[in-house]
């Protein structure tokens, strides 16, 4: 399986109930072979305030072990983190990333 990381090279931001909650000029994009490009933003560009650590998690053969934040008031498990990926991916050890299903928007430009 090809991962490629990269600098998103634009200014990305997370909206959620019409409020902005990540903005971020240095976001990391993943693109994973078919799957949509993925954003990874620096924790001081996102409103950590707004987010809440879950007990759930998952693990990827690729990355690593993913932890889990909920949305205030908002979905479950909405956001996720590598806080200590395989070799491959320090790129985004501790950034986080939102589902596209559970926030507003997650826009590039």
């Amino acid at each position: 399986m090809g991962i490629v990381t990269r600098p998103a090279g634009a200014r990305v931001r997370v909206t959620f109930r019409g409020e902005v909650i990540a903005d971020s000029l240095g976001a990391i994009a993943m693109e994973e072979g078919a799957y949509p490009v993925v954003y990874y933003f620096p924790r001081q560009d996102v409103k950590m305030e707004k987010l809440a650590r879950t007990a759930h998690s998952t693990h990827c053969p690729y990355k690593g072990d993913a932890s889990y934040y909920s949305i205030a008031g908002g979905p479950q498990n909405a956001v996720w983190s590598y806080e200590a990926p395989k070799p491959a991916m320090q790129s985004i050890k501790g950034l986080l990333a939102f589902y596209p299903d559970k926030v507003d928007s997650i826009a590039a430009g």
